[in-house]
């Protein structure tokens, strides 16, 4: 195996300091730089001591990566538009991208700007971004790594993999064997209510993060506005060959870390539960992160807990001909870090698992 140099742009976020921890345990990837324009020259153990033992780097700026030599893969862990900011010149240095941000996961920019409420300022590589969600689009994760072992031009054939958040991951994934078998009615929007853990609001210290606001509490925000709806449907539309409707609802719950997406599908009247079990065994019985389990069982967020993995468990109301799906994983995992090592370890030719095979949790 040959061992990849690679930084992490924003190393100082959970999300961040996530990617961290994959990277220093996955054989393939050697750690260079960790970027953190707040903490420059503090150690990464001053501020999560979890590392000790496991790394003596310090944070850099995040324009120390400019000058780094023979970097490979840049994984970009910060805020929207920031990532945009950074791209194209990391494109124009040849490095491989794995952005964890929104910036390049829609690909409509009046879409982007219309819910991020800036203006896209890399519209051209845009069109060239790879959404970085394995189980739907791993053809065009393969394309990338054939790209670059062919010895393409990483400039004028850049690799930028937009990896999806936590919540379009649970929400695309309860939903797309549904749509690919054509058993949902068209007329019907399909209605996602998820819950997530405090730390999917970052690291940052917000007043609806804080403790005291948290603590037993559950509430639903960002009602029918939130951003995350647009590449939920623009996914969901690809799966479905047309154009497909979602009622999309977050929930901020007391737990640091987790996310469950419980989805109701209205499904044709002739679909039977066991057409739908069967369809959800053949589109994820070969996937190493995602398990189907039994029909009628729901899945649990701390089964999934520090893993890359992904729970699903279905149920057909046969009164209302409503499947229902709950999508479970981590959203620091398969949310975000662990995903961006997944799409990475299939870009570099890696055996997928590499460095993602934790033991889950027994809860």
């Amino acid at each position: 195996m040959e061992v990849k140099k690679v930084a992490v742009v924003g190393g100082a976020g959970y999300a961040g300091i996530e990617l961290v921890r994959y990277i220093l345990g996955h054989p393939g990837f050697n750690l260079v730089a960790v970027t953190s324009d707040n903490d420059v020259g503090k150690p990464l153990t001053s501020l999560y001591p979890a590392l000790l033992g496991k790394t003596n780097l310090a944070f850099s700026p995040h324009s120390a990566i400019d000058s780094l030599a023979e970097l490979d893969a840049v994984f970009l862990a910060v805020p929207h538009t920031a990532a945009m900011a950074m791209a194209p010149k990391l494109v124009s240095q040849g490095r491989i991208i794995f952005d964890l941000s929104a910036d390049f996961r829609l690909k409509d920019i009046r879409t982007y700007e219309q819910w991020y409420g800036a203006v896209h300022t890399a519209p051209e590589l845009v069109a060239g971004a790879v959404y970085g969600l394995p189980e739907i689009n791993r053809s065009l994760l393969l394309q990338k790594c054939a790209e670059r072992i062919m010895n393409l031009s990483p400039v004028d054939n850049p690799v930028l993999i937009a990896c999806p958040g936590c919540y379009p991951t649970a929400s695309i994934l309860a939903v797309a064997p549904a749509l690919v078998m054509g058993a949902v009615d068209e007329d019907a929007p399909i209605v996602i209510n998820a819950l997530s853990g405090v730390t999917g609001a970052g690291r940052a210290a917000k007043h609806t993060s804080h403790y005291c606001t948290v603590d037993e509490n559950v509430n639903a925000y960002s009602v029918a506005t939130h951003r995350h709806t647009p590449e939920i449907v623009q996914v969901l539309s690809w799966e479905a060959g047309m154009p497909v409707q979602v009622v999309f609802t977050p929930h901020l719950i007391p737990m640091k870390r987790g996310l469950l997406a419980t989805v109701a599908i209205q499904v044709k009247k002739k679909i039977t539960a066991d057409q739908l079990k069967a369809a959800y065994q053949e589109v994820y019985g070969d996937e190493p992160f995602v398990q189907v389990l039994p029909y009628g069982a729901m899945p649990r967020t701390a089964s999934v807990a520090m893993t890359n993995n992904a729970q699903i468990g279905l149920m057909l109301d046969e009164f209302t001909h409503t499947l229902i799906v709950g999508c479970a994983i981590d959203n620091l995992g398969k949310g975000a870090a662990s995903q961006a090592i997944q799409c990475a370890n299939i870009v570099f030719d890696f055996d997928e698992t590499t460095g993602l095979l934790a033991t889950p949790g027994v809860a």
